[in-house]
């Protein structure tokens, strides 16, 4: 079985991620301002991953999809994150990873959730429960054109148009695919019926279940670098489908598209109680991969320039993975009564090169154009020596100034 090395995996996943030089990952770095270019350099971003994962925090100064963007785009216009769902964009929005903005081009892959998600998977048959709100928000819709969840009330008062029993119906029917999102702005979703956002040609096609799955997991790999099976099955959700899953890696292996790949332990990671006595760990990579891997064992990524992450980066959503490839502790503290916090509500991981260095609490006041800096706290070892702290300290300033920079903020302390 071929093998590849921590470092070796952490490059790799820099590399699929768009974190590193672009001759590395063959994704831009760069991408000023808020026209073609930097729309194709976005685009290219999330057919990558497959996914680009919404959240609705912006307590930093931007949410969660518009850090993703930032961190790999520089240059580019904070604003322009927020406006990406328009009608003629090549994205649609569906549960992914988890709600996210999608390549049109899966919309057909999703036709098994879809069908999955006729009562919706949290609240139940709402639909079934509440025909006559189902039936006048479709006729509203179908009348009027895409409305908002505050237009949900109409003019009439509640009745039995009650907002929240709406709004819940409504994502029902979106989760369904008898609604979609045409648009947010301000980032409230526009509900419209789905033959009035989606392509005929992509509402015509539906992609079989086994086919959909090994095309997501393929997807998944080519984001990750080499990662597990439990990996692949969470970056899509796909829960209690192990036996499908089996059977899609294996027609994979089969067809020459992914080869089984150990990762090789070293005392960092045994040193870990939750890895146990495993010296090595069985997981998957593309062959291209493999190769890419072996090329950037030699190079040196440069410690200086360091880039902040979103909590929820693909790169860090999967806790046990960060701490193996990057002997770093992805917590999310948002939950926490202030005092139980260790770093902070909503902590932004500092990138140096391929190490996880430091990670910044900030707030930001676009009102009076600052962007506080409520903590930062630098990781154990980066002050091992002056050298060593300095790179650090440099990556976090550079870091910093770059994220104040696409903002037009400046800098508190």
């Amino acid at each position: 079985m071929d093998s590849i090395s921590v470092r070796e995996a952490r490059r790799l996943a820099l590399a699929r991620a768009g974190l590193l030089e672009s001759r590395w990952s063959g994704l831009p770095r760069r991408a000023a301002g808020r026209g073609k270019r930097a729309r194709q350099g976005i685009h290219a971003i999330v057919r990558r991953f497959g996914y680009l994962q919404l959240d609705t925090v912006a307590i930093a100064g931007a949410r969660s999809h518009g850090l993703v963007l930032l961190s790999r785009l520089e240059g580019l216009d904070a604003k322009l994150p927020e406006e990406l769902l328009q009608p003629g964009e090549p994205l649609f929005e569906y549960w992914g990873h988890e709600a996210s903005w999608l390549p049109m081009e899966l919309y057909p892959v999703f036709a098994f959730r879809r069908r999955a998600f006729q009562a919706h998977p949290w609240w139940g048959d709402l639909v079934r429960e509440h025909p006559k709100v189902a039936d006048n928000l479709l006729a509203r819709i179908r009348d009027e054109g895409a409305l908002r969840s505050v237009d949900f009330e109409g003019r009439g008062g509640r009745g039995w148009w009650d907002l929240k029993v709406a709004k819940k119906v409504a994502t029902q029917l979106w989760s369904s695919g008898i609604l979609a999102i045409r648009e947010r702005k301000n980032f409230q979703r526009s509900f419209d019926l789905t033959e009035r956002v989606v392509p005929a040609e992509l509402l015509a096609e539906e992609t079989p279940f086994q086919v959909a799955i090994k095309i997501l997991l393929l997807r998944a790999l080519a984001g990750h670098g080499w990662t597990q099976t439990g990996t692949l099955a969470a970056t899509w959700r796909l829960r209690n489908l192990r036996a499908e899953i089996h059977t899609a890696l294996e027609e994979l292996r089969e067809e020459g598209d992914i080869v089984p790949c150990e990762l090789r332990l070293g005392k960092q990671q045994l040193s870990r109680p939750q890895l146990g006595r495993q010296r090595r760990l069985v997981g998957w990579i593309r062959p291209q991969d493999l190769e890419l891997a072996a090329s950037l064992r030699r190079i040196r990524p440069p410690r200086d320039r360091g880039v902040l992450l979103s909590p929820f980066d693909p790169v860090l959503w999967d806790r046990k993975r960060v701490q193996t490839l990057f002997a770093f502790d992805q917590i999310l503290e948002i939950f926490k009564p202030a005092p139980q916090r260790s770093y902070g509500y909503y902590c932004l991981p500092v990138l140096a090169g391929d190490r996880l260095v430091a990670r910044f609490d900030l707030k930001a006041d676009r009102k009076a154009g600052r962007l506080h800096v409520l903590s930062l706290r630098y990781e154990e070892g980066c002050d091992a020596s002056p050298s060593h702290a300095s790179a650090a300290q440099q990556a976090a300033t550079s870091a910093l100034e770059r994220y104040a920079r696409a903002l037009e903020l400046t800098v508190r302390r």
